[in-house]
């Protein structure tokens, strides 16, 4: 008898091969909300995501749907369709910041290598999804997790690139558009040409 070929598993694919994605993803929580309707109450699942490539790029993101899978995957779409830049110097931010978000107040100061991330809750992962690496911090008032976060968001939307940021960190300047040689006109100008002022005499 011949021995048995064996043949390759259609169902499993290439699901090992998958390349890691740039950005990680965390869920910082999942809770239960309630909408009275006409005909009775409707219960859904509301999933807060956060995205970070830990370089400077974050972002934040809340979806709803009837099952949790559904929602965090929603939240993670909403994350990265709203994702934001911050500058980073030495691992730190660049200069404090204080804000206030409805019943939220947060404070960010600028720390020294070593210090770590000196924060708890959505605060804390969503300044290490960022790529801060030492940092201090301060929070008043709520507790609410989806409070807070929006207002860590909105505190890192105020943060300014002072020019002391690497050049992976820095922005990019816009690149000048390309200039057609055949378009380029050279004028002669002779002295009698120039006013007083400066400026070319029209003729």
């Amino acid at each position: 008898m011949s021995a048995k070929t064996s043949r390759p598993d259609r169902k499993r694919g290439d699901r090992g091969r998958r390349e890691p994605s740039e950005f990680a993803e965390a869920t910082l929580s999942v809770d239960r909300v309630t909408r009275v309707v006409k005909g009775g109450r409707r219960m859904r699942f509301r999933a807060i995501v956060v995205i970070g490539n830990r370089k400077g790029k974050v972002g934040l993101g809340t979806g709803k749907a009837a099952e949790v899978q559904a929602a965090v995957k929603k939240a993670a779409s909403a994350a990265k369709r709203a994702m934001i830049r911050i500058p980073l110097v030495k691992g730190s931010i660049p200069h404090p910041v204080d804000l206030k978000f409805k019943a939220a107040r947060i404070r960010l100061i600028p720390a020294v290598d070593g210090t770590g991330i000196i924060a708890g809750g959505a605060l804390r992962v969503i300044l290490d999804h960022a790529g801060v690496k030492n940092v201090l911090s301060k929070r008043y008032g709520t507790r609410n997790k989806l409070v807070n976060a929006q207002a860590t968001m909105l505190a890192l939307g105020k943060l300014r690139f002072t020019g002391k940021e690497t050049p992976e960190e820095a922005p990019k300047a816009p690149e000048a558009p390309p200039v057609d040689p055949g378009s380029a006109q050279v004028r002669v100008v002779k002295k009698g040409d120039v006013s007083h002022e400066g400026t070319l005499k029209s003729k």
